[in-house]
């Protein structure tokens, strides 16, 4: 499995030659987009204006894609307007499993936690601002779910333009008081990498 990250919530999945995209809004932010035809395109929030002729997600269900099982986890928009909701992807490839959250709210029920079981790797907005999940709420989520490894995004980026001001990567990795690995731009994860113990993994900007 491979693993990248675009800016804002942007990542991308790859494995056995299919590739997800998840969050592709970059576009949007004053951004390119960097999906391709061939794309699997995730979106953790409605997404009823994209145009896109790829083949789109953006819901709770259950899905397979390739050799890729998806699901769609009902959740609590961050900031809730109009009764919008929002969809967390819990994604799984071979032997490793992938919890993407989206714009939260950062407190989850049993039933929610019963539905995303275990989780290899979480990946987690950490700019907050009253935009999306802040370290505090990103380190309820860590606690709540117990993933492996944690890959943080949507911190500030001077390419994007954000409608609230994010909180730098520097402000987010002082409060979430996790020392990181290595920072590397394209994360190829085998089951055989995965510790025991949570571990902070930032992915530099592709």
């Amino acid at each position: 499995m491979d693993l990248q990250f675009f800016g804002a919530n942007c990542i991308t999945l790859g494995y056995k030659g299919r590739r997800l995209v998840i969050d592709d809004t970059l576009k949007s932010l004053g951004g390119k987009s960097v999906t391709k035809a061939d794309d699997v395109c995730l979106f953790t929030q409605r997404n009823e204006s994209s145009k896109l002729p790829n083949l789109i997600l953006d819901g709770p269900g259950e899905y397979e894609v390739s050799d890729i099982s998806i699901i769609g986890l009902a959740a609590r928009a961050h900031i809730d307007e109009s009764g919008t909701n929002a969809t967390m992807f819990k994604m799984v490839a071979g032997d490793i499993s992938v919890l993407v959250t989206g714009h939260i709210y950062p407190e989850l029920n049993d039933a929610q936690l019963e539905a995303i079981g275990t989780i290899d790797v979480l990946i987690v907005p950490v700019g907050g601002n009253g935009y999306t999940v802040d370290p505090v709420g990103a380190l309820r989520l860590i606690k709540d779910i117990e993933p492996k490894l944690v890959i943080p995004t949507h911190y500030d980026d001077p390419t994007l333009h954000f409608p609230v001001p994010q909180q730098t990567l520097a402000q987010a990795l002082k409060e979430l008081g996790m020392e990181p690995k290595e920072a590397v731009t394209k994360l190829r994860l085998k089951a055989s990498d995965i510790s025991e113990v949570t571990q902070l993994q930032v992915l530099e900007k592709a």
